[in-house]
């Protein structure tokens, strides 16, 4: 079976993914998709399994745990890193990797969410361009692991700590998520008066229906991975500890069908698309609403940023109850 994965200049320079457009169709040899996969960066740490066939990219703000500016330029960069690996594939067998699995480097701790230090300080100022600026780059990143990056390639979040705010929106953006029991997700932004605008919605409401959907993103409501897993939202459901050989056992056996589960997704997105237009103009809104907080709401909001600070200080002793 062979395949003609939809790369070349056209489509890594569609608007919002700000790609450099090919410059060569020569598949990459071995060497050159390790090297690739081997890069350094300083908020992730990437690592290339041939043997499993697994991209693994692991998330490692530097300070507080959220989506901050550095952690989206490297996420950007390590997208377009994938992307290039596969210039000139053809076939399945010439593929560098099957999978993309988005996990966390910190224990504990999938991802707390956006920089809420950074939406402070622009909501303050009255920046509404800088908050659209950062929300767009957030999700022309979530938006290509929607896609499986125009690849043919299963995207899964594995998640072994909490995902919260938009640690939630990352991890519904992939394919699949693995989730140990202890992980909790939610989306606290009603909290301090906001809403998540960077993929709840579009994701929620296809995955489990526009009711219940609004009572999650309205309610503030911690869920547990059991609570999700019964939903439907979480995959597969793994003992604490034992999330990424979960993850490496349902790899092996659906290894034979991933042709068909490629396909299938490809299909799946095609009837209930999720556009880069659609989560642009919901980020529009999420700035425009934003820009509206009030001191006491962006009092919350600072106490939020504290919360978060003393979790990535001491992740072991207390659990985020709250962040965006």
């Amino acid at each position: 079976m062979t395949f003609i994965p939809r790369l070349p200049a056209a489509t890594l320079a569609r608007p919002g993914h700000d790609f450099p457009p090919a410059t060569t169709l020569d598949a990459p040899t071995p060497e050159a998709a390790q090297a690739a996969a081997e890069a350094r960066y300083d908020t992730i740490r990437v690592e290339l399994d041939s043997g499993n066939g697994i991209f693994w990219c692991r998330l490692n703000p530097q300070g507080r745990p959220c989506f901050s500016p550095e952690l989206l330029r490297d996420v950007t960069a390590m997208h377009r890193s994938i992307e290039r690996m596969f210039q000139g594939v053809r076939t399945a067998a010439e593929a560098p990797f099957r999978y993309f699995v988005c996990g966390s480097a910190i224990p504990g701790i999938f991802n707390l969410g956006g920089d809420l230090n950074l939406f402070h300080k622009l909501i303050g100022a009255g920046d509404l361009d800088g908050l659209r600026r950062y929300g767009r780059a957030a999700v022309a990143a979530i938006h290509r692991n929607h896609t499986g990056f125009d690849l043919p390639v299963i995207t899964i979040a594995l998640v072994q700590g909490d995902a919260l705010g938009g640690g939630f929106e990352c991890a519904l953006s992939h394919d699949m998520i693995v989730a140990e029991r202890s992980a909790r997700f939610g989306l606290p932004e009603v909290l301090f008066n906001l809403f998540p605008g960077m993929g709840a919605h579009s994701f929620l409401m296809r995955k489990v229906g526009q009711r219940e959907a609004d009572r999650m993103i309205t309610s503030g409501k911690i869920y547990t991975a059991e609570e999700l897993h019964e939903m439907g939202i979480v995959d597969v459901l793994a003992p604490d500890g034992e999330g990424e050989a979960a993850l490496l056992d349902h790899i092996e056996k659906n290894n034979r069908r991933h042709n068909a589960l490629q396909g299938h997704l490809r299909a799946r997105r095609r009837v209930s698309p999720v556009t880069l237009e659609e989560l642009q103009e919901i980020v529009d809104l999420w700035a425009e609403t934003a820009i509206r907080l009030t001191e006491q709401d962006l009092r919350l909001m600072a106490r939020l940023v504290a919360a978060q600070d003393r979790r990535r200080a001491a992740p072991g002793r207390e659990r985020a109850t709250a962040a965006a």
